[in-house]
């Protein structure tokens, strides 16, 4: 049996998803990957190759059934769950009158259940094998909102996922399990059109007035699951919009 750390991605497929999955690909680790469907999965593995240290899990992962089905997997194959990166999320920046319902759920199930039930299955197994590590992707507009992008509903929940992470920190703390998370600004995915005239304002989002590639996100990732003395942290990598106003 492979005896390298395995790790979890959900929304591993495509944007940030990916590209922290093909980085502890590319050290050798063990990857399980969650996407809503099969075949967005197989082609991010055939896009990396189809390693064979890569197990592919289909699946909402707001569904408590979901994040079993992740572990159980991990499990079968490699032994162990050594990382959990909570990943998946969705935003839908909107006026607080315009959110429908169906934006709701969209949000509050793949960003905050996405979280609970993954973040619930890594406490109970990390917890009886001596510790491991959660990292979840938040936002960073969570920690400075902007009046040119009204998004409630993500902040809201982000938010509180930068609050649960120390929480969560703390409470597993006894049982060797460091939990963080990184804070992203505005990160060239396919999540953003490439039209210049977007592209203009979502630099005008940032004081630098650049925006963020994937590799700064996954550099704060690995950073955080390397350390053995960093936990309950939110790393911001947003080029200093959360600094404040400007």
């Amino acid at each position: 049996m492979n005896k390298k750390p395995t790790v979890i991605v959900t929304g591993a497929s495509s944007g940030l998803g990916f590209a922290i999955t093909e980085a502890y690909l590319h050290r050798g680790y063990n990857v399980v990957g969650n996407a809503r469907t099969f075949e967005r999965l197989e082609a991010a593995a055939a896009k990396l190759g189809n390693p064979s240290n890569f197990r592919l899990v289909a699946g909402d992962i707001a569904q408590a059934e979901t994040a079993k089905a992740l572990f159980d997997a991990a499990i079968s194959a490699f032994g162990k769950v050594d990382i959990l990166i909570n990943n998946a999320g969705v935003f839908i920046p909107n006026a607080i009158g315009d959110y429908t319902e169906a934006e709701v759920n969209a949000i509050v199930g793949t960003n905050l259940m996405g979280f609970f039930y993954p973040s619930q299955a890594a406490a109970r197994h990390m917890s009886a094998n001596g510790g491991g590590h959660i990292v979840t992707i938040s936002a960073s507009i969570a920690m400075q909102p902007n009046s040119k992008v009204p998004a409630l509903l993500p902040i809201l929940i982000k938010g509180g996922l930068n609050s649960a992470t120390r929480g969560l920190a703390l409470e597993l703390a006894p049982f060797n399990v460091k939990v963080n998370a990184v804070a992203p600004g505005i990160i060239n995915t396919p999540l953003h059109n490439q039209d210049e005239g977007t592209q203009n304002f979502l630099k005008g989002l940032s004081p630098s007035g650049t925006i963020g590639n994937p590799q700064d996100v996954v550099d704060a990732v690995l950073y955080l699951t390397d350390s053995s003395f960093t936990s309950g942290s939110v790393i911001v990598v947003d080029g200093g919009a959360a600094a404040g106003t400007w």
